[in-house]
């Protein structure tokens, strides 16, 4: 990899999201050589990456480049690599671009999407877990409504225009908001020999609530914004199949739809090479002290969503959020330097600061430690806090701007085919299916 031999001690970070940038950003200048690996060449601003998926915001607003983090840092080293095995005996990192020794590694690969083995949904349905797979179901989304003015198939077109969203959370709901939107605003005037109010959108839920990490009152808020904006909630449902045309679940529900997002689930994103007695195996999480060291080893770490902390609090961990990845690398980094001066390490506490979900214009629901509310006021305060959360001025000013044009013109801009997406199906539509 190139990495220089050197008399401090190296650190292997393993990710670049908002765990990995964490700890960087603090172990700045710490007397460590610290080494970040990561397949992309920047950090992903994931709670936005729905806007992009529906054209809201153009993919650069919401990443930032790793080098340009650490250009000004000394003794900091970037390599993009995708990282297949971890030799701990040997303390070594095996990539695709060679091996590398650390001194301390640690594992911030983050989560990938859970369909819970079912290989037929994995293979039929989109994720939206990076910036390539919300370009494709933008992509995606544009060309349905292309097919359908093609069409002189009936129950094609409706397929066409019908969305399914699989997952009540966060993502499932500020999703569902955003494509309702866009069929009140935006679609009506793209295209006008089209009859819009024939495209349905269905977001299901196999709990008794969507936002079921929120509170109760942010559920039942957030529920009634999304039917009046017109979209069918499902709830108590759970999926079974999608061959690619027919959506099957536990119900009498079923639903004929070209277009199916599945955000029901995420699993870590392991590597290979840590004994068994580390993995939580059914969600891929890596067990973790109260330190963050993983069960079993001196030298190894993780942080943020691959990992697991069982805590009197927190029995099944911390939630896969921004904020526990953000603290959790912070403090990481400061029991680093406890490290080097001999000192105790600090236990992590979680600092909740709350959660927040938008549904739409002037639609959001905010749960304070103190506090819930929802409406246009929970609106802006998103807007506000995911603002000054971006990494770069550039990027906030490009979203804020962005953000005001969108919301004085009612429109998304960014409505472009840049990359064309074709799903590959196993076989092909007929109207005598539906």
């Amino acid at each position: 990899m190139n990495i220089p031999d050197a008399e401090l001690k190296r650190i292997v970070i393993i990710g670049g999201g908002f765990a990995g940038i964490s700890l960087a950003k603090k172990l700045r200048n710490k007397n460590y050589q610290v080494v970040m690996l990561d397949k992309h060449n920047y950090h992903t601003f994931q709670p936005l990456l729905y806007q992009v998926a529906t054209g809201g915001l153009e993919p650069d607003s919401i990443a930032y480049p790793i080098r340009k983090v650490i250009k000004e840092y000394k003794d900091f080293y970037f390599r993009l690599a995708d990282v297949k095995e971890i030799d701990a005996a040997n303390n070594r990192i095996i990539a695709d671009i060679g091996d590398l020794h650390y001194d301390y590694l640690v594992i911030a690969t983050g989560t990938k999407t859970n369909y819970f083995g079912n290989k037929e949904i994995e293979r039929n349905s989109m994720s939206m877990k990076t910036i390539p797979q919300s370009l494709n179901i933008r992509s995606l989304i544009l060309e349905s409504f292309e097919a359908a003015l093609l069409t002189d198939d009936e129950a094609e077109r409706e397929s066409l225009m019908n969305f399914v969203l699989v997952g009540g959370g966060p993502t499932g709901v500020e999703l569902a908001g955003a494509l309702a939107e866009m069929k009140k605003a935006v679609l009506p005037k793209d295209y006008p020999d089209l009859n819009i109010n024939k495209m349905q959108i269905h977001l299901i839920q196999s709990g008794d609530r969507i936002l079921d990490s929120m509170t109760e009152k942010s559920s039942i808020a957030s529920e009634k914004f999304l039917t009046k904006l017109g979209v069918n909630v499902h709830k108590n449902v759970r999926v079974t199949g999608y061959d690619g045309f027919v959506v099957s679940t536990n119900s009498d529900l079923e639903l004929h739809s070209s277009t199916v997002i599945w955000t029901a689930g995420v699993a870590g994103k392991l590597i290979s090479g840590l004994n068994k007695e580390a993995i939580f195996e059914r969600i891929d999480r890596i067990k973790v002290d109260a330190h963050n060291k993983v069960k079993g080893y001196d030298t190894i770490f993780a942080v943020g969503d691959i990992c697991i902390m069982e805590t009197e609090k927190y029995p099944k961990g911390h939630p896969q959020m921004a904020q526990p990845a953000i603290q959790q690398g912070a403090l990481l980094a400061e029991n680093f330097v406890n490290l080097q001066n001999n000192k105790p390490l600090k236990a992590f506490e979680y600092n909740d600061k709350g959660s927040m979900a938008t549904i739409g214009r002037n639609k959001a629901v905010v749960d304070l430690p103190k506090f819930h509310f929802s409406g246009v006021f929970a609106w802006f305060v998103w807007m506000f806090i995911h603002l000054i959360s971006l990494i770069g001025f550039k990027n906030k000013a490009v979203v804020f701007l962005n953000w005001v044009y969108n919301y004085i013109r009612f429109d998304r801009e960014a409505r472009l085919i840049i990359r064309p997406y074709k799903k590959k199906l196993q076989q092909s539509f007929t109207s005598d299916e539906v």
